[in-house]
């Protein structure tokens, strides 16, 4: 049966590959619906490609190039946020891929949910901003949530099968990113280019610069929380530069299973996809004669203090993930702009923590409020 999807952030790297999946397999899937953020050069070149039943760009100004671009092909073109969140709820749509980067991805990710659309969950922050929520919802529709990022997937594999069998950890693999082996004093003055010059994999400049910081795999962490019901005392992490060994989960008996394969995106985009298939790939196979060594070692948390930040978020509860999240959105874009240093973007993000009002049981409009409100702190601390 061929499964019909939609793609938010399709421009996007998590994107794209997902469309590199469907090339290879094109009698199991058809793209039903294509959004991107500002890049309508590439979403137009997509449209034309895959044929989707609608296209969204969320920079309304982009709007008339691609009316114009698409006018003699039967595709329906839409503008705004608000239009995302529109069309996840086509009554033909099975799945929808959401690649959106930060927490543009919540609202549709919610929509569709309510809407009956089972989820490949590539947008982090959908859980670390509302993951109670979510998860909720995700339960009160009978929707499943498969999860895209290597890491979760690869925890996802490895609990296939034991559904009766208690876990009693999940071991979370992180690569360490450029600056891995790098002193506090060099990080002070560390630039936006070495920051992105990840060692392993090919990622948006965002999620780069989250890898190189460890905030990506602190919100790995609350997002591994929601995903699979466990207590954030259950969940570890470790430096394994190699990125083979994409994450393990150790069972109550002392039995550790891990989930191995080479650092590319697109296999764990396919599982999403198909599971609970397993459908023959051309994508390049690992080899043990060719790797010399799989190593392991504890983070660095004085250094890397935004991993300790998300875990001290996961332990609050409450609305408390919500601001790192906003903040650290803030600050990223303010690195990437050079106008905030390296570590400077720890502090903003500890700051902001402090200033924000503490919600025990927030609503979705909470969340709204909330972010809203850490942003303008977090630019606040910035212009100073």
């Amino acid at each position: 049966m061929v499964k019909k999807i939609a793609i938010l952030g399709s421009t996007g790297s998590i994107g794209t590959q997902t469309l590199d999946v469907v090339r290879q397999f094109p009698d199991r899937f058809e793209v039903l619906a294509l959004t991107a953020g500002n890049n309508a050069t590439l979403l137009i070149t997509q449209a034309r490609e895959f044929l989707p039943d609608v296209v969204v760009i969320a920079d309304e100004t982009k709007y008339p190039m691609l009316v114009e671009a698409l006018a003699d092909l039967p595709i329906k073109v839409f503008a705004g946020n608000e239009a995302i969140a529109d069309i996840v709820q086509n009554s033909e749509i099975d799945m929808v891929v959401t690649a959106m980067v930060g927490y543009a991805g919540l609202k549709p990710t919610i929509m569709a949910i309510k809407a009956g659309k089972d989820i490949a969950l590539a947008n982090k922050e959908t859980l670390v901003v509302a993951g109670d929520l979510v998860m909720g919802l995700a339960k009160e529709h009978g929707v499943m949530i498969l999860p895209v990022d290597s890491e979760h997937s690869a925890l996802f594999q490895c609990m296939v099968g034991e559904v009766y069998n208690r876990v009693e950890k999940v071991i979370l693999t992180a690569s360490g990113g450029p600056f891995r082996n790098k002193s506090y004093e060099y990080l002070k003055n560390a630039t936006v280019h070495e920051a992105l010059q990840h060692p392993n994999w090919n990622m948006g400049a965002k999620i780069t610069i989250d890898s190189a910081s460890l905030m990506n795999k602190g919100f790995e962490v609350i997002e591994a929380k929601w995903l699979f019901d466990i207590m954030p005392q259950q969940i570890e992490v470790v430096i394994h530069p190699q990125s083979i060994i994409h994450s393990m989960v150790e069972f109550e008996d002392g039995s550790i299973k891990a989930q191995m394969g080479l650092p590319d995106m697109k296999l764990p985009i396919q599982y999403a996809l198909t599971f609970p298939e397993r459908l023959k790939s051309n994508f390049p196979r690992f080899s043990f004669r060719a790797c010399s060594e799989l190593t392991f070692s504890q983070p660095d948390v004085e250094k890397f203090r935004n991993l300790e930040l998300a875990y001290r978020a996961l332990y609050a509860g409450g609305n408390m993930a919500c601001v790192v999240n906003a903040a650290n959105e803030v600050v990223v874009k303010a690195f990437l702009e050079e106008k905030i240093g390296f570590l400077e973007m720890s502090e903003v993000i500890e700051t902001t923590m402090d200033r924000v009002d503490f919600i025990i049981r927030p609503t979705y409009d909470d969340y709204v409020a909330t972010d809203r409100e850490a942003r303008r702190i977090a630019s606040t601390l910035i212009k100073k």
